[in-house]
């Protein structure tokens, strides 16, 4: 019998709260979160509430990540996050390459590095790969998708234990309200994990494929396919305490 999968649930706050009422949410996320089951829930608020917010999880079962890191530990590096110092304040994972980032001007070549940089310091990276609406009617989607793939994890070296999460968030339904046909996400996640393995053995079975984009608490069932896709990145749906007990109690079920 195939071993369970761990399920995720990543929690991207973006911009979106201010300093209180991310201590407020988390509180409440913590004491409405009983069990997790197989799901791992992951709160990642903004950068300026992180070291609070880890002080409210501490001790227990919900992990901390940062939406983003630099690919430096220290420096002269005005306005980016360290990830050695994202590490020291509580942070288990780290938010890579998201669609909102790359608009600003991250290429992927900053990707690969971020990634490297968070395996460096413990960190487990969620890197995000996905296309525009642009390169989805041209059908440039699995060039997009195989591209973005290789180049995140080219010349990446995992040590025991560790892994990386690939998540699929197709730029153009990222907080539309309304999520990717099911069976197009299937269809992405074989090329995902395709494009990973062809990659090598040194990322054969440590890699995860989770989905990103308008995911809500009727929908969310929609995107875990057993051993396959094992989690979601939620968004909007993740800013009230109640949707993502829903969104994780759903998860559980399966």
């Amino acid at each position: 019998m195939t071993k369970q999968k761990k399920k995720y649930i990543i929690a991207n706050w973006k911009m979106k709260l201010g300093q209180a009422e991310s201590l407020t949410l988390a509180k409440e996320v913590k004491r409405k979160y009983r069990d997790g089951g197989q799901a791992e829930m992951v709160l990642c608020p903004t950068a300026t509430a992180l070291a609070e917010v880890g002080k409210i999880l501490a001790g227990s079962k919900i992990k901390l990540g940062a939406q983003n890191i630099f690919y430096h530990d220290s420096g002269a590096y005005t306005g980016q996050i360290s990830p050695k110092v994202a590490r020291e304040i509580g942070c288990e994972y780290a938010i890579i390459g998201h669609s909102e980032r790359r608009k600003l001007g991250e290429t992927d070549e900053d990707v690969n590095r971020k990634v490297e940089a968070a395996l460096k310091n413990n960190l487990i990276p969620i890197v995000c790969v996905g296309e525009t609406f642009r390169e989805y009617e041209e059908k440039k989607t699995e060039v997009v998708i195989i591209g973005q793939v290789t180049r995140a994890l080219e010349d990446i070296s995992l040590k025991e234990g560790q892994k990386i999460i690939i998540a699929y968030e197709p730029v153009w339904v990222i907080g539309s309200g309304q999520a990717v046909d099911h069976g197009i996400f299937q269809h992405i996640v074989q090329i995902i994990v395709h494009t990973a393995v062809e990659m090598g053995a040194e990322l054969a079975d440590k890699f995860e494929v989770i989905y990103g984009g308008s995911v809500d608490e009727e929908n969310v069932r929609e995107f875990i396919v057993g051993n396959i896709s094992t989690g979601v990145i939620v968004g909007n749906n993740s800013l009230e305490a109640d949707k993502l007990i829903k969104i994780v109690e759903n998860i559980n079920e399966l």
